[in-house]
């Protein structure tokens, strides 16, 4: 059992995030309301995160209508630079500064409390990679280090899907926190052995975003089930089964086992869902109040479908 509204610190800033993030990708774009965050606030979350690239920057403008009846001190709030649209890149410091001007313009604010430099990977940048990753360290993170300076921004970090780039890129920079999507959840360990234990013992904080992996820890292996928005592999489908099959024996909803698992590791913060109807905040709530019993995750170890070393109650 988890408490969704619970805050813990972003790296060794001030900044507080609960441990359930609203987020503001795909899932809201469609609900196309303020609805999800007026369930969120009321629901006592107080960390929402979005990107230029959502809707093409809707979803920020969206997000700073909603929270703009709010204090400006009560929450906290992410958002992303270095990515447009889908290949549109640019991590150079004018910009990084321009893309940031502009989020804060959408978003009709003068400051933001977590700016993530958004999807250095090599899927997105293929032979380009590696000067991507360097224009990134050498004059994307300075010129957004000069604006946390300045007190325009509140801490610095990566959002991304593969965990060693994240690491080379907390061992290139002096990061605040990485936003791992999908990367730590009942299906995907990888970040387990290196990035979980350097980022803990570096007062790093992790924000596990995609933690049913785009779908299907939280349908379940039904048909059509979804992967990284995309149909999920024969291997995948069976160990979901395999995953089901576990939780059902000890009356535990999938979606409850996904919620919990990646925030019982230390470096982990928060889990940030995406949201189509105030229903599903109340959901995602709940399924984090559930209470799963320790032989649960004992029997999910025992089977192999989780890291012996993966920290559990």
């Amino acid at each position: 059992m988890i408490d969704p509204v619970e805050r813990r610190r972003i790296g060794r800033t001030s900044l507080e995030v609960s441990r359930l993030g609203v987020g503001g990708g795909s899932s809201f774009g469609r609900s196309g309301q303020t609805e999800v965050i007026d369930a969120a606030w009321n629901a006592g979350l107080r960390y929402f995160d979005t990107a230029p690239l959502y809707g093409g920057g809707e979803s920020e403008a969206r997000f700073g209508t909603a929270l703009g009846q709010h204090p400006r001190d009560a929450y906290n709030l992410s958002t992303k630079v270095g990515r447009k649209a889908a290949t549109e890149f640019d991590y150079s410091a004018e910009g990084v500064t321009g893309s940031l001007a502009q989020s804060l313009l959408r978003l009709g604010l003068s400051r933001i409390d977590i700016v993530l430099i958004h999807d250095v990977d090599p899927d997105n940048h293929g032979a380009g990679f590696e000067r991507s990753f360097e224009v990134a360290i050498s004059e994307g993170y300075p010129a957004l280090a000069e604006l946390r300076d300045a007190g325009t921004i509140g801490a610095i970090g990566v959002g991304l899907k593969n965990w060693n780039v994240a690491l080379r890129l907390a061992r290139a920079a002096p990061l605040d926190c990485i936003m791992l999507a999908g990367g730590y959840t009942l299906l995907q360990h990888g970040g387990l052995a290196e990035l979980l234990p350097w980022c803990v013992d570096n007062g790093v904080s992790v924000l596990v975003a995609a933690p049913f992996n785009t779908g299907i820890l939280a349908t379940g292996a039904i048909e059509g089930a979804r992967y990284y928005y995309k149909p999920a592999p024969p291997e995948l489908l069976q160990k979901t089964r395999d995953l089901e099959s576990a939780c059902a024996l000890h009356a535990v909803p999938l979606a409850a086992a996904a919620l919990q698992f990646p925030l019982h590791h230390p470096a982990v913060a928060s889990v940030v869902v995406g949201h189509q109807s105030a229903r599903e905040v109340e959901e995602n709530i709940a399924l984090l109040r559930y209470a799963i019993p320790s032989a649960l995750w004992s029997e999910l170890k025992d089977r192999g479908l989780i890291p012996p070393n993966a920290p559990t109650p």
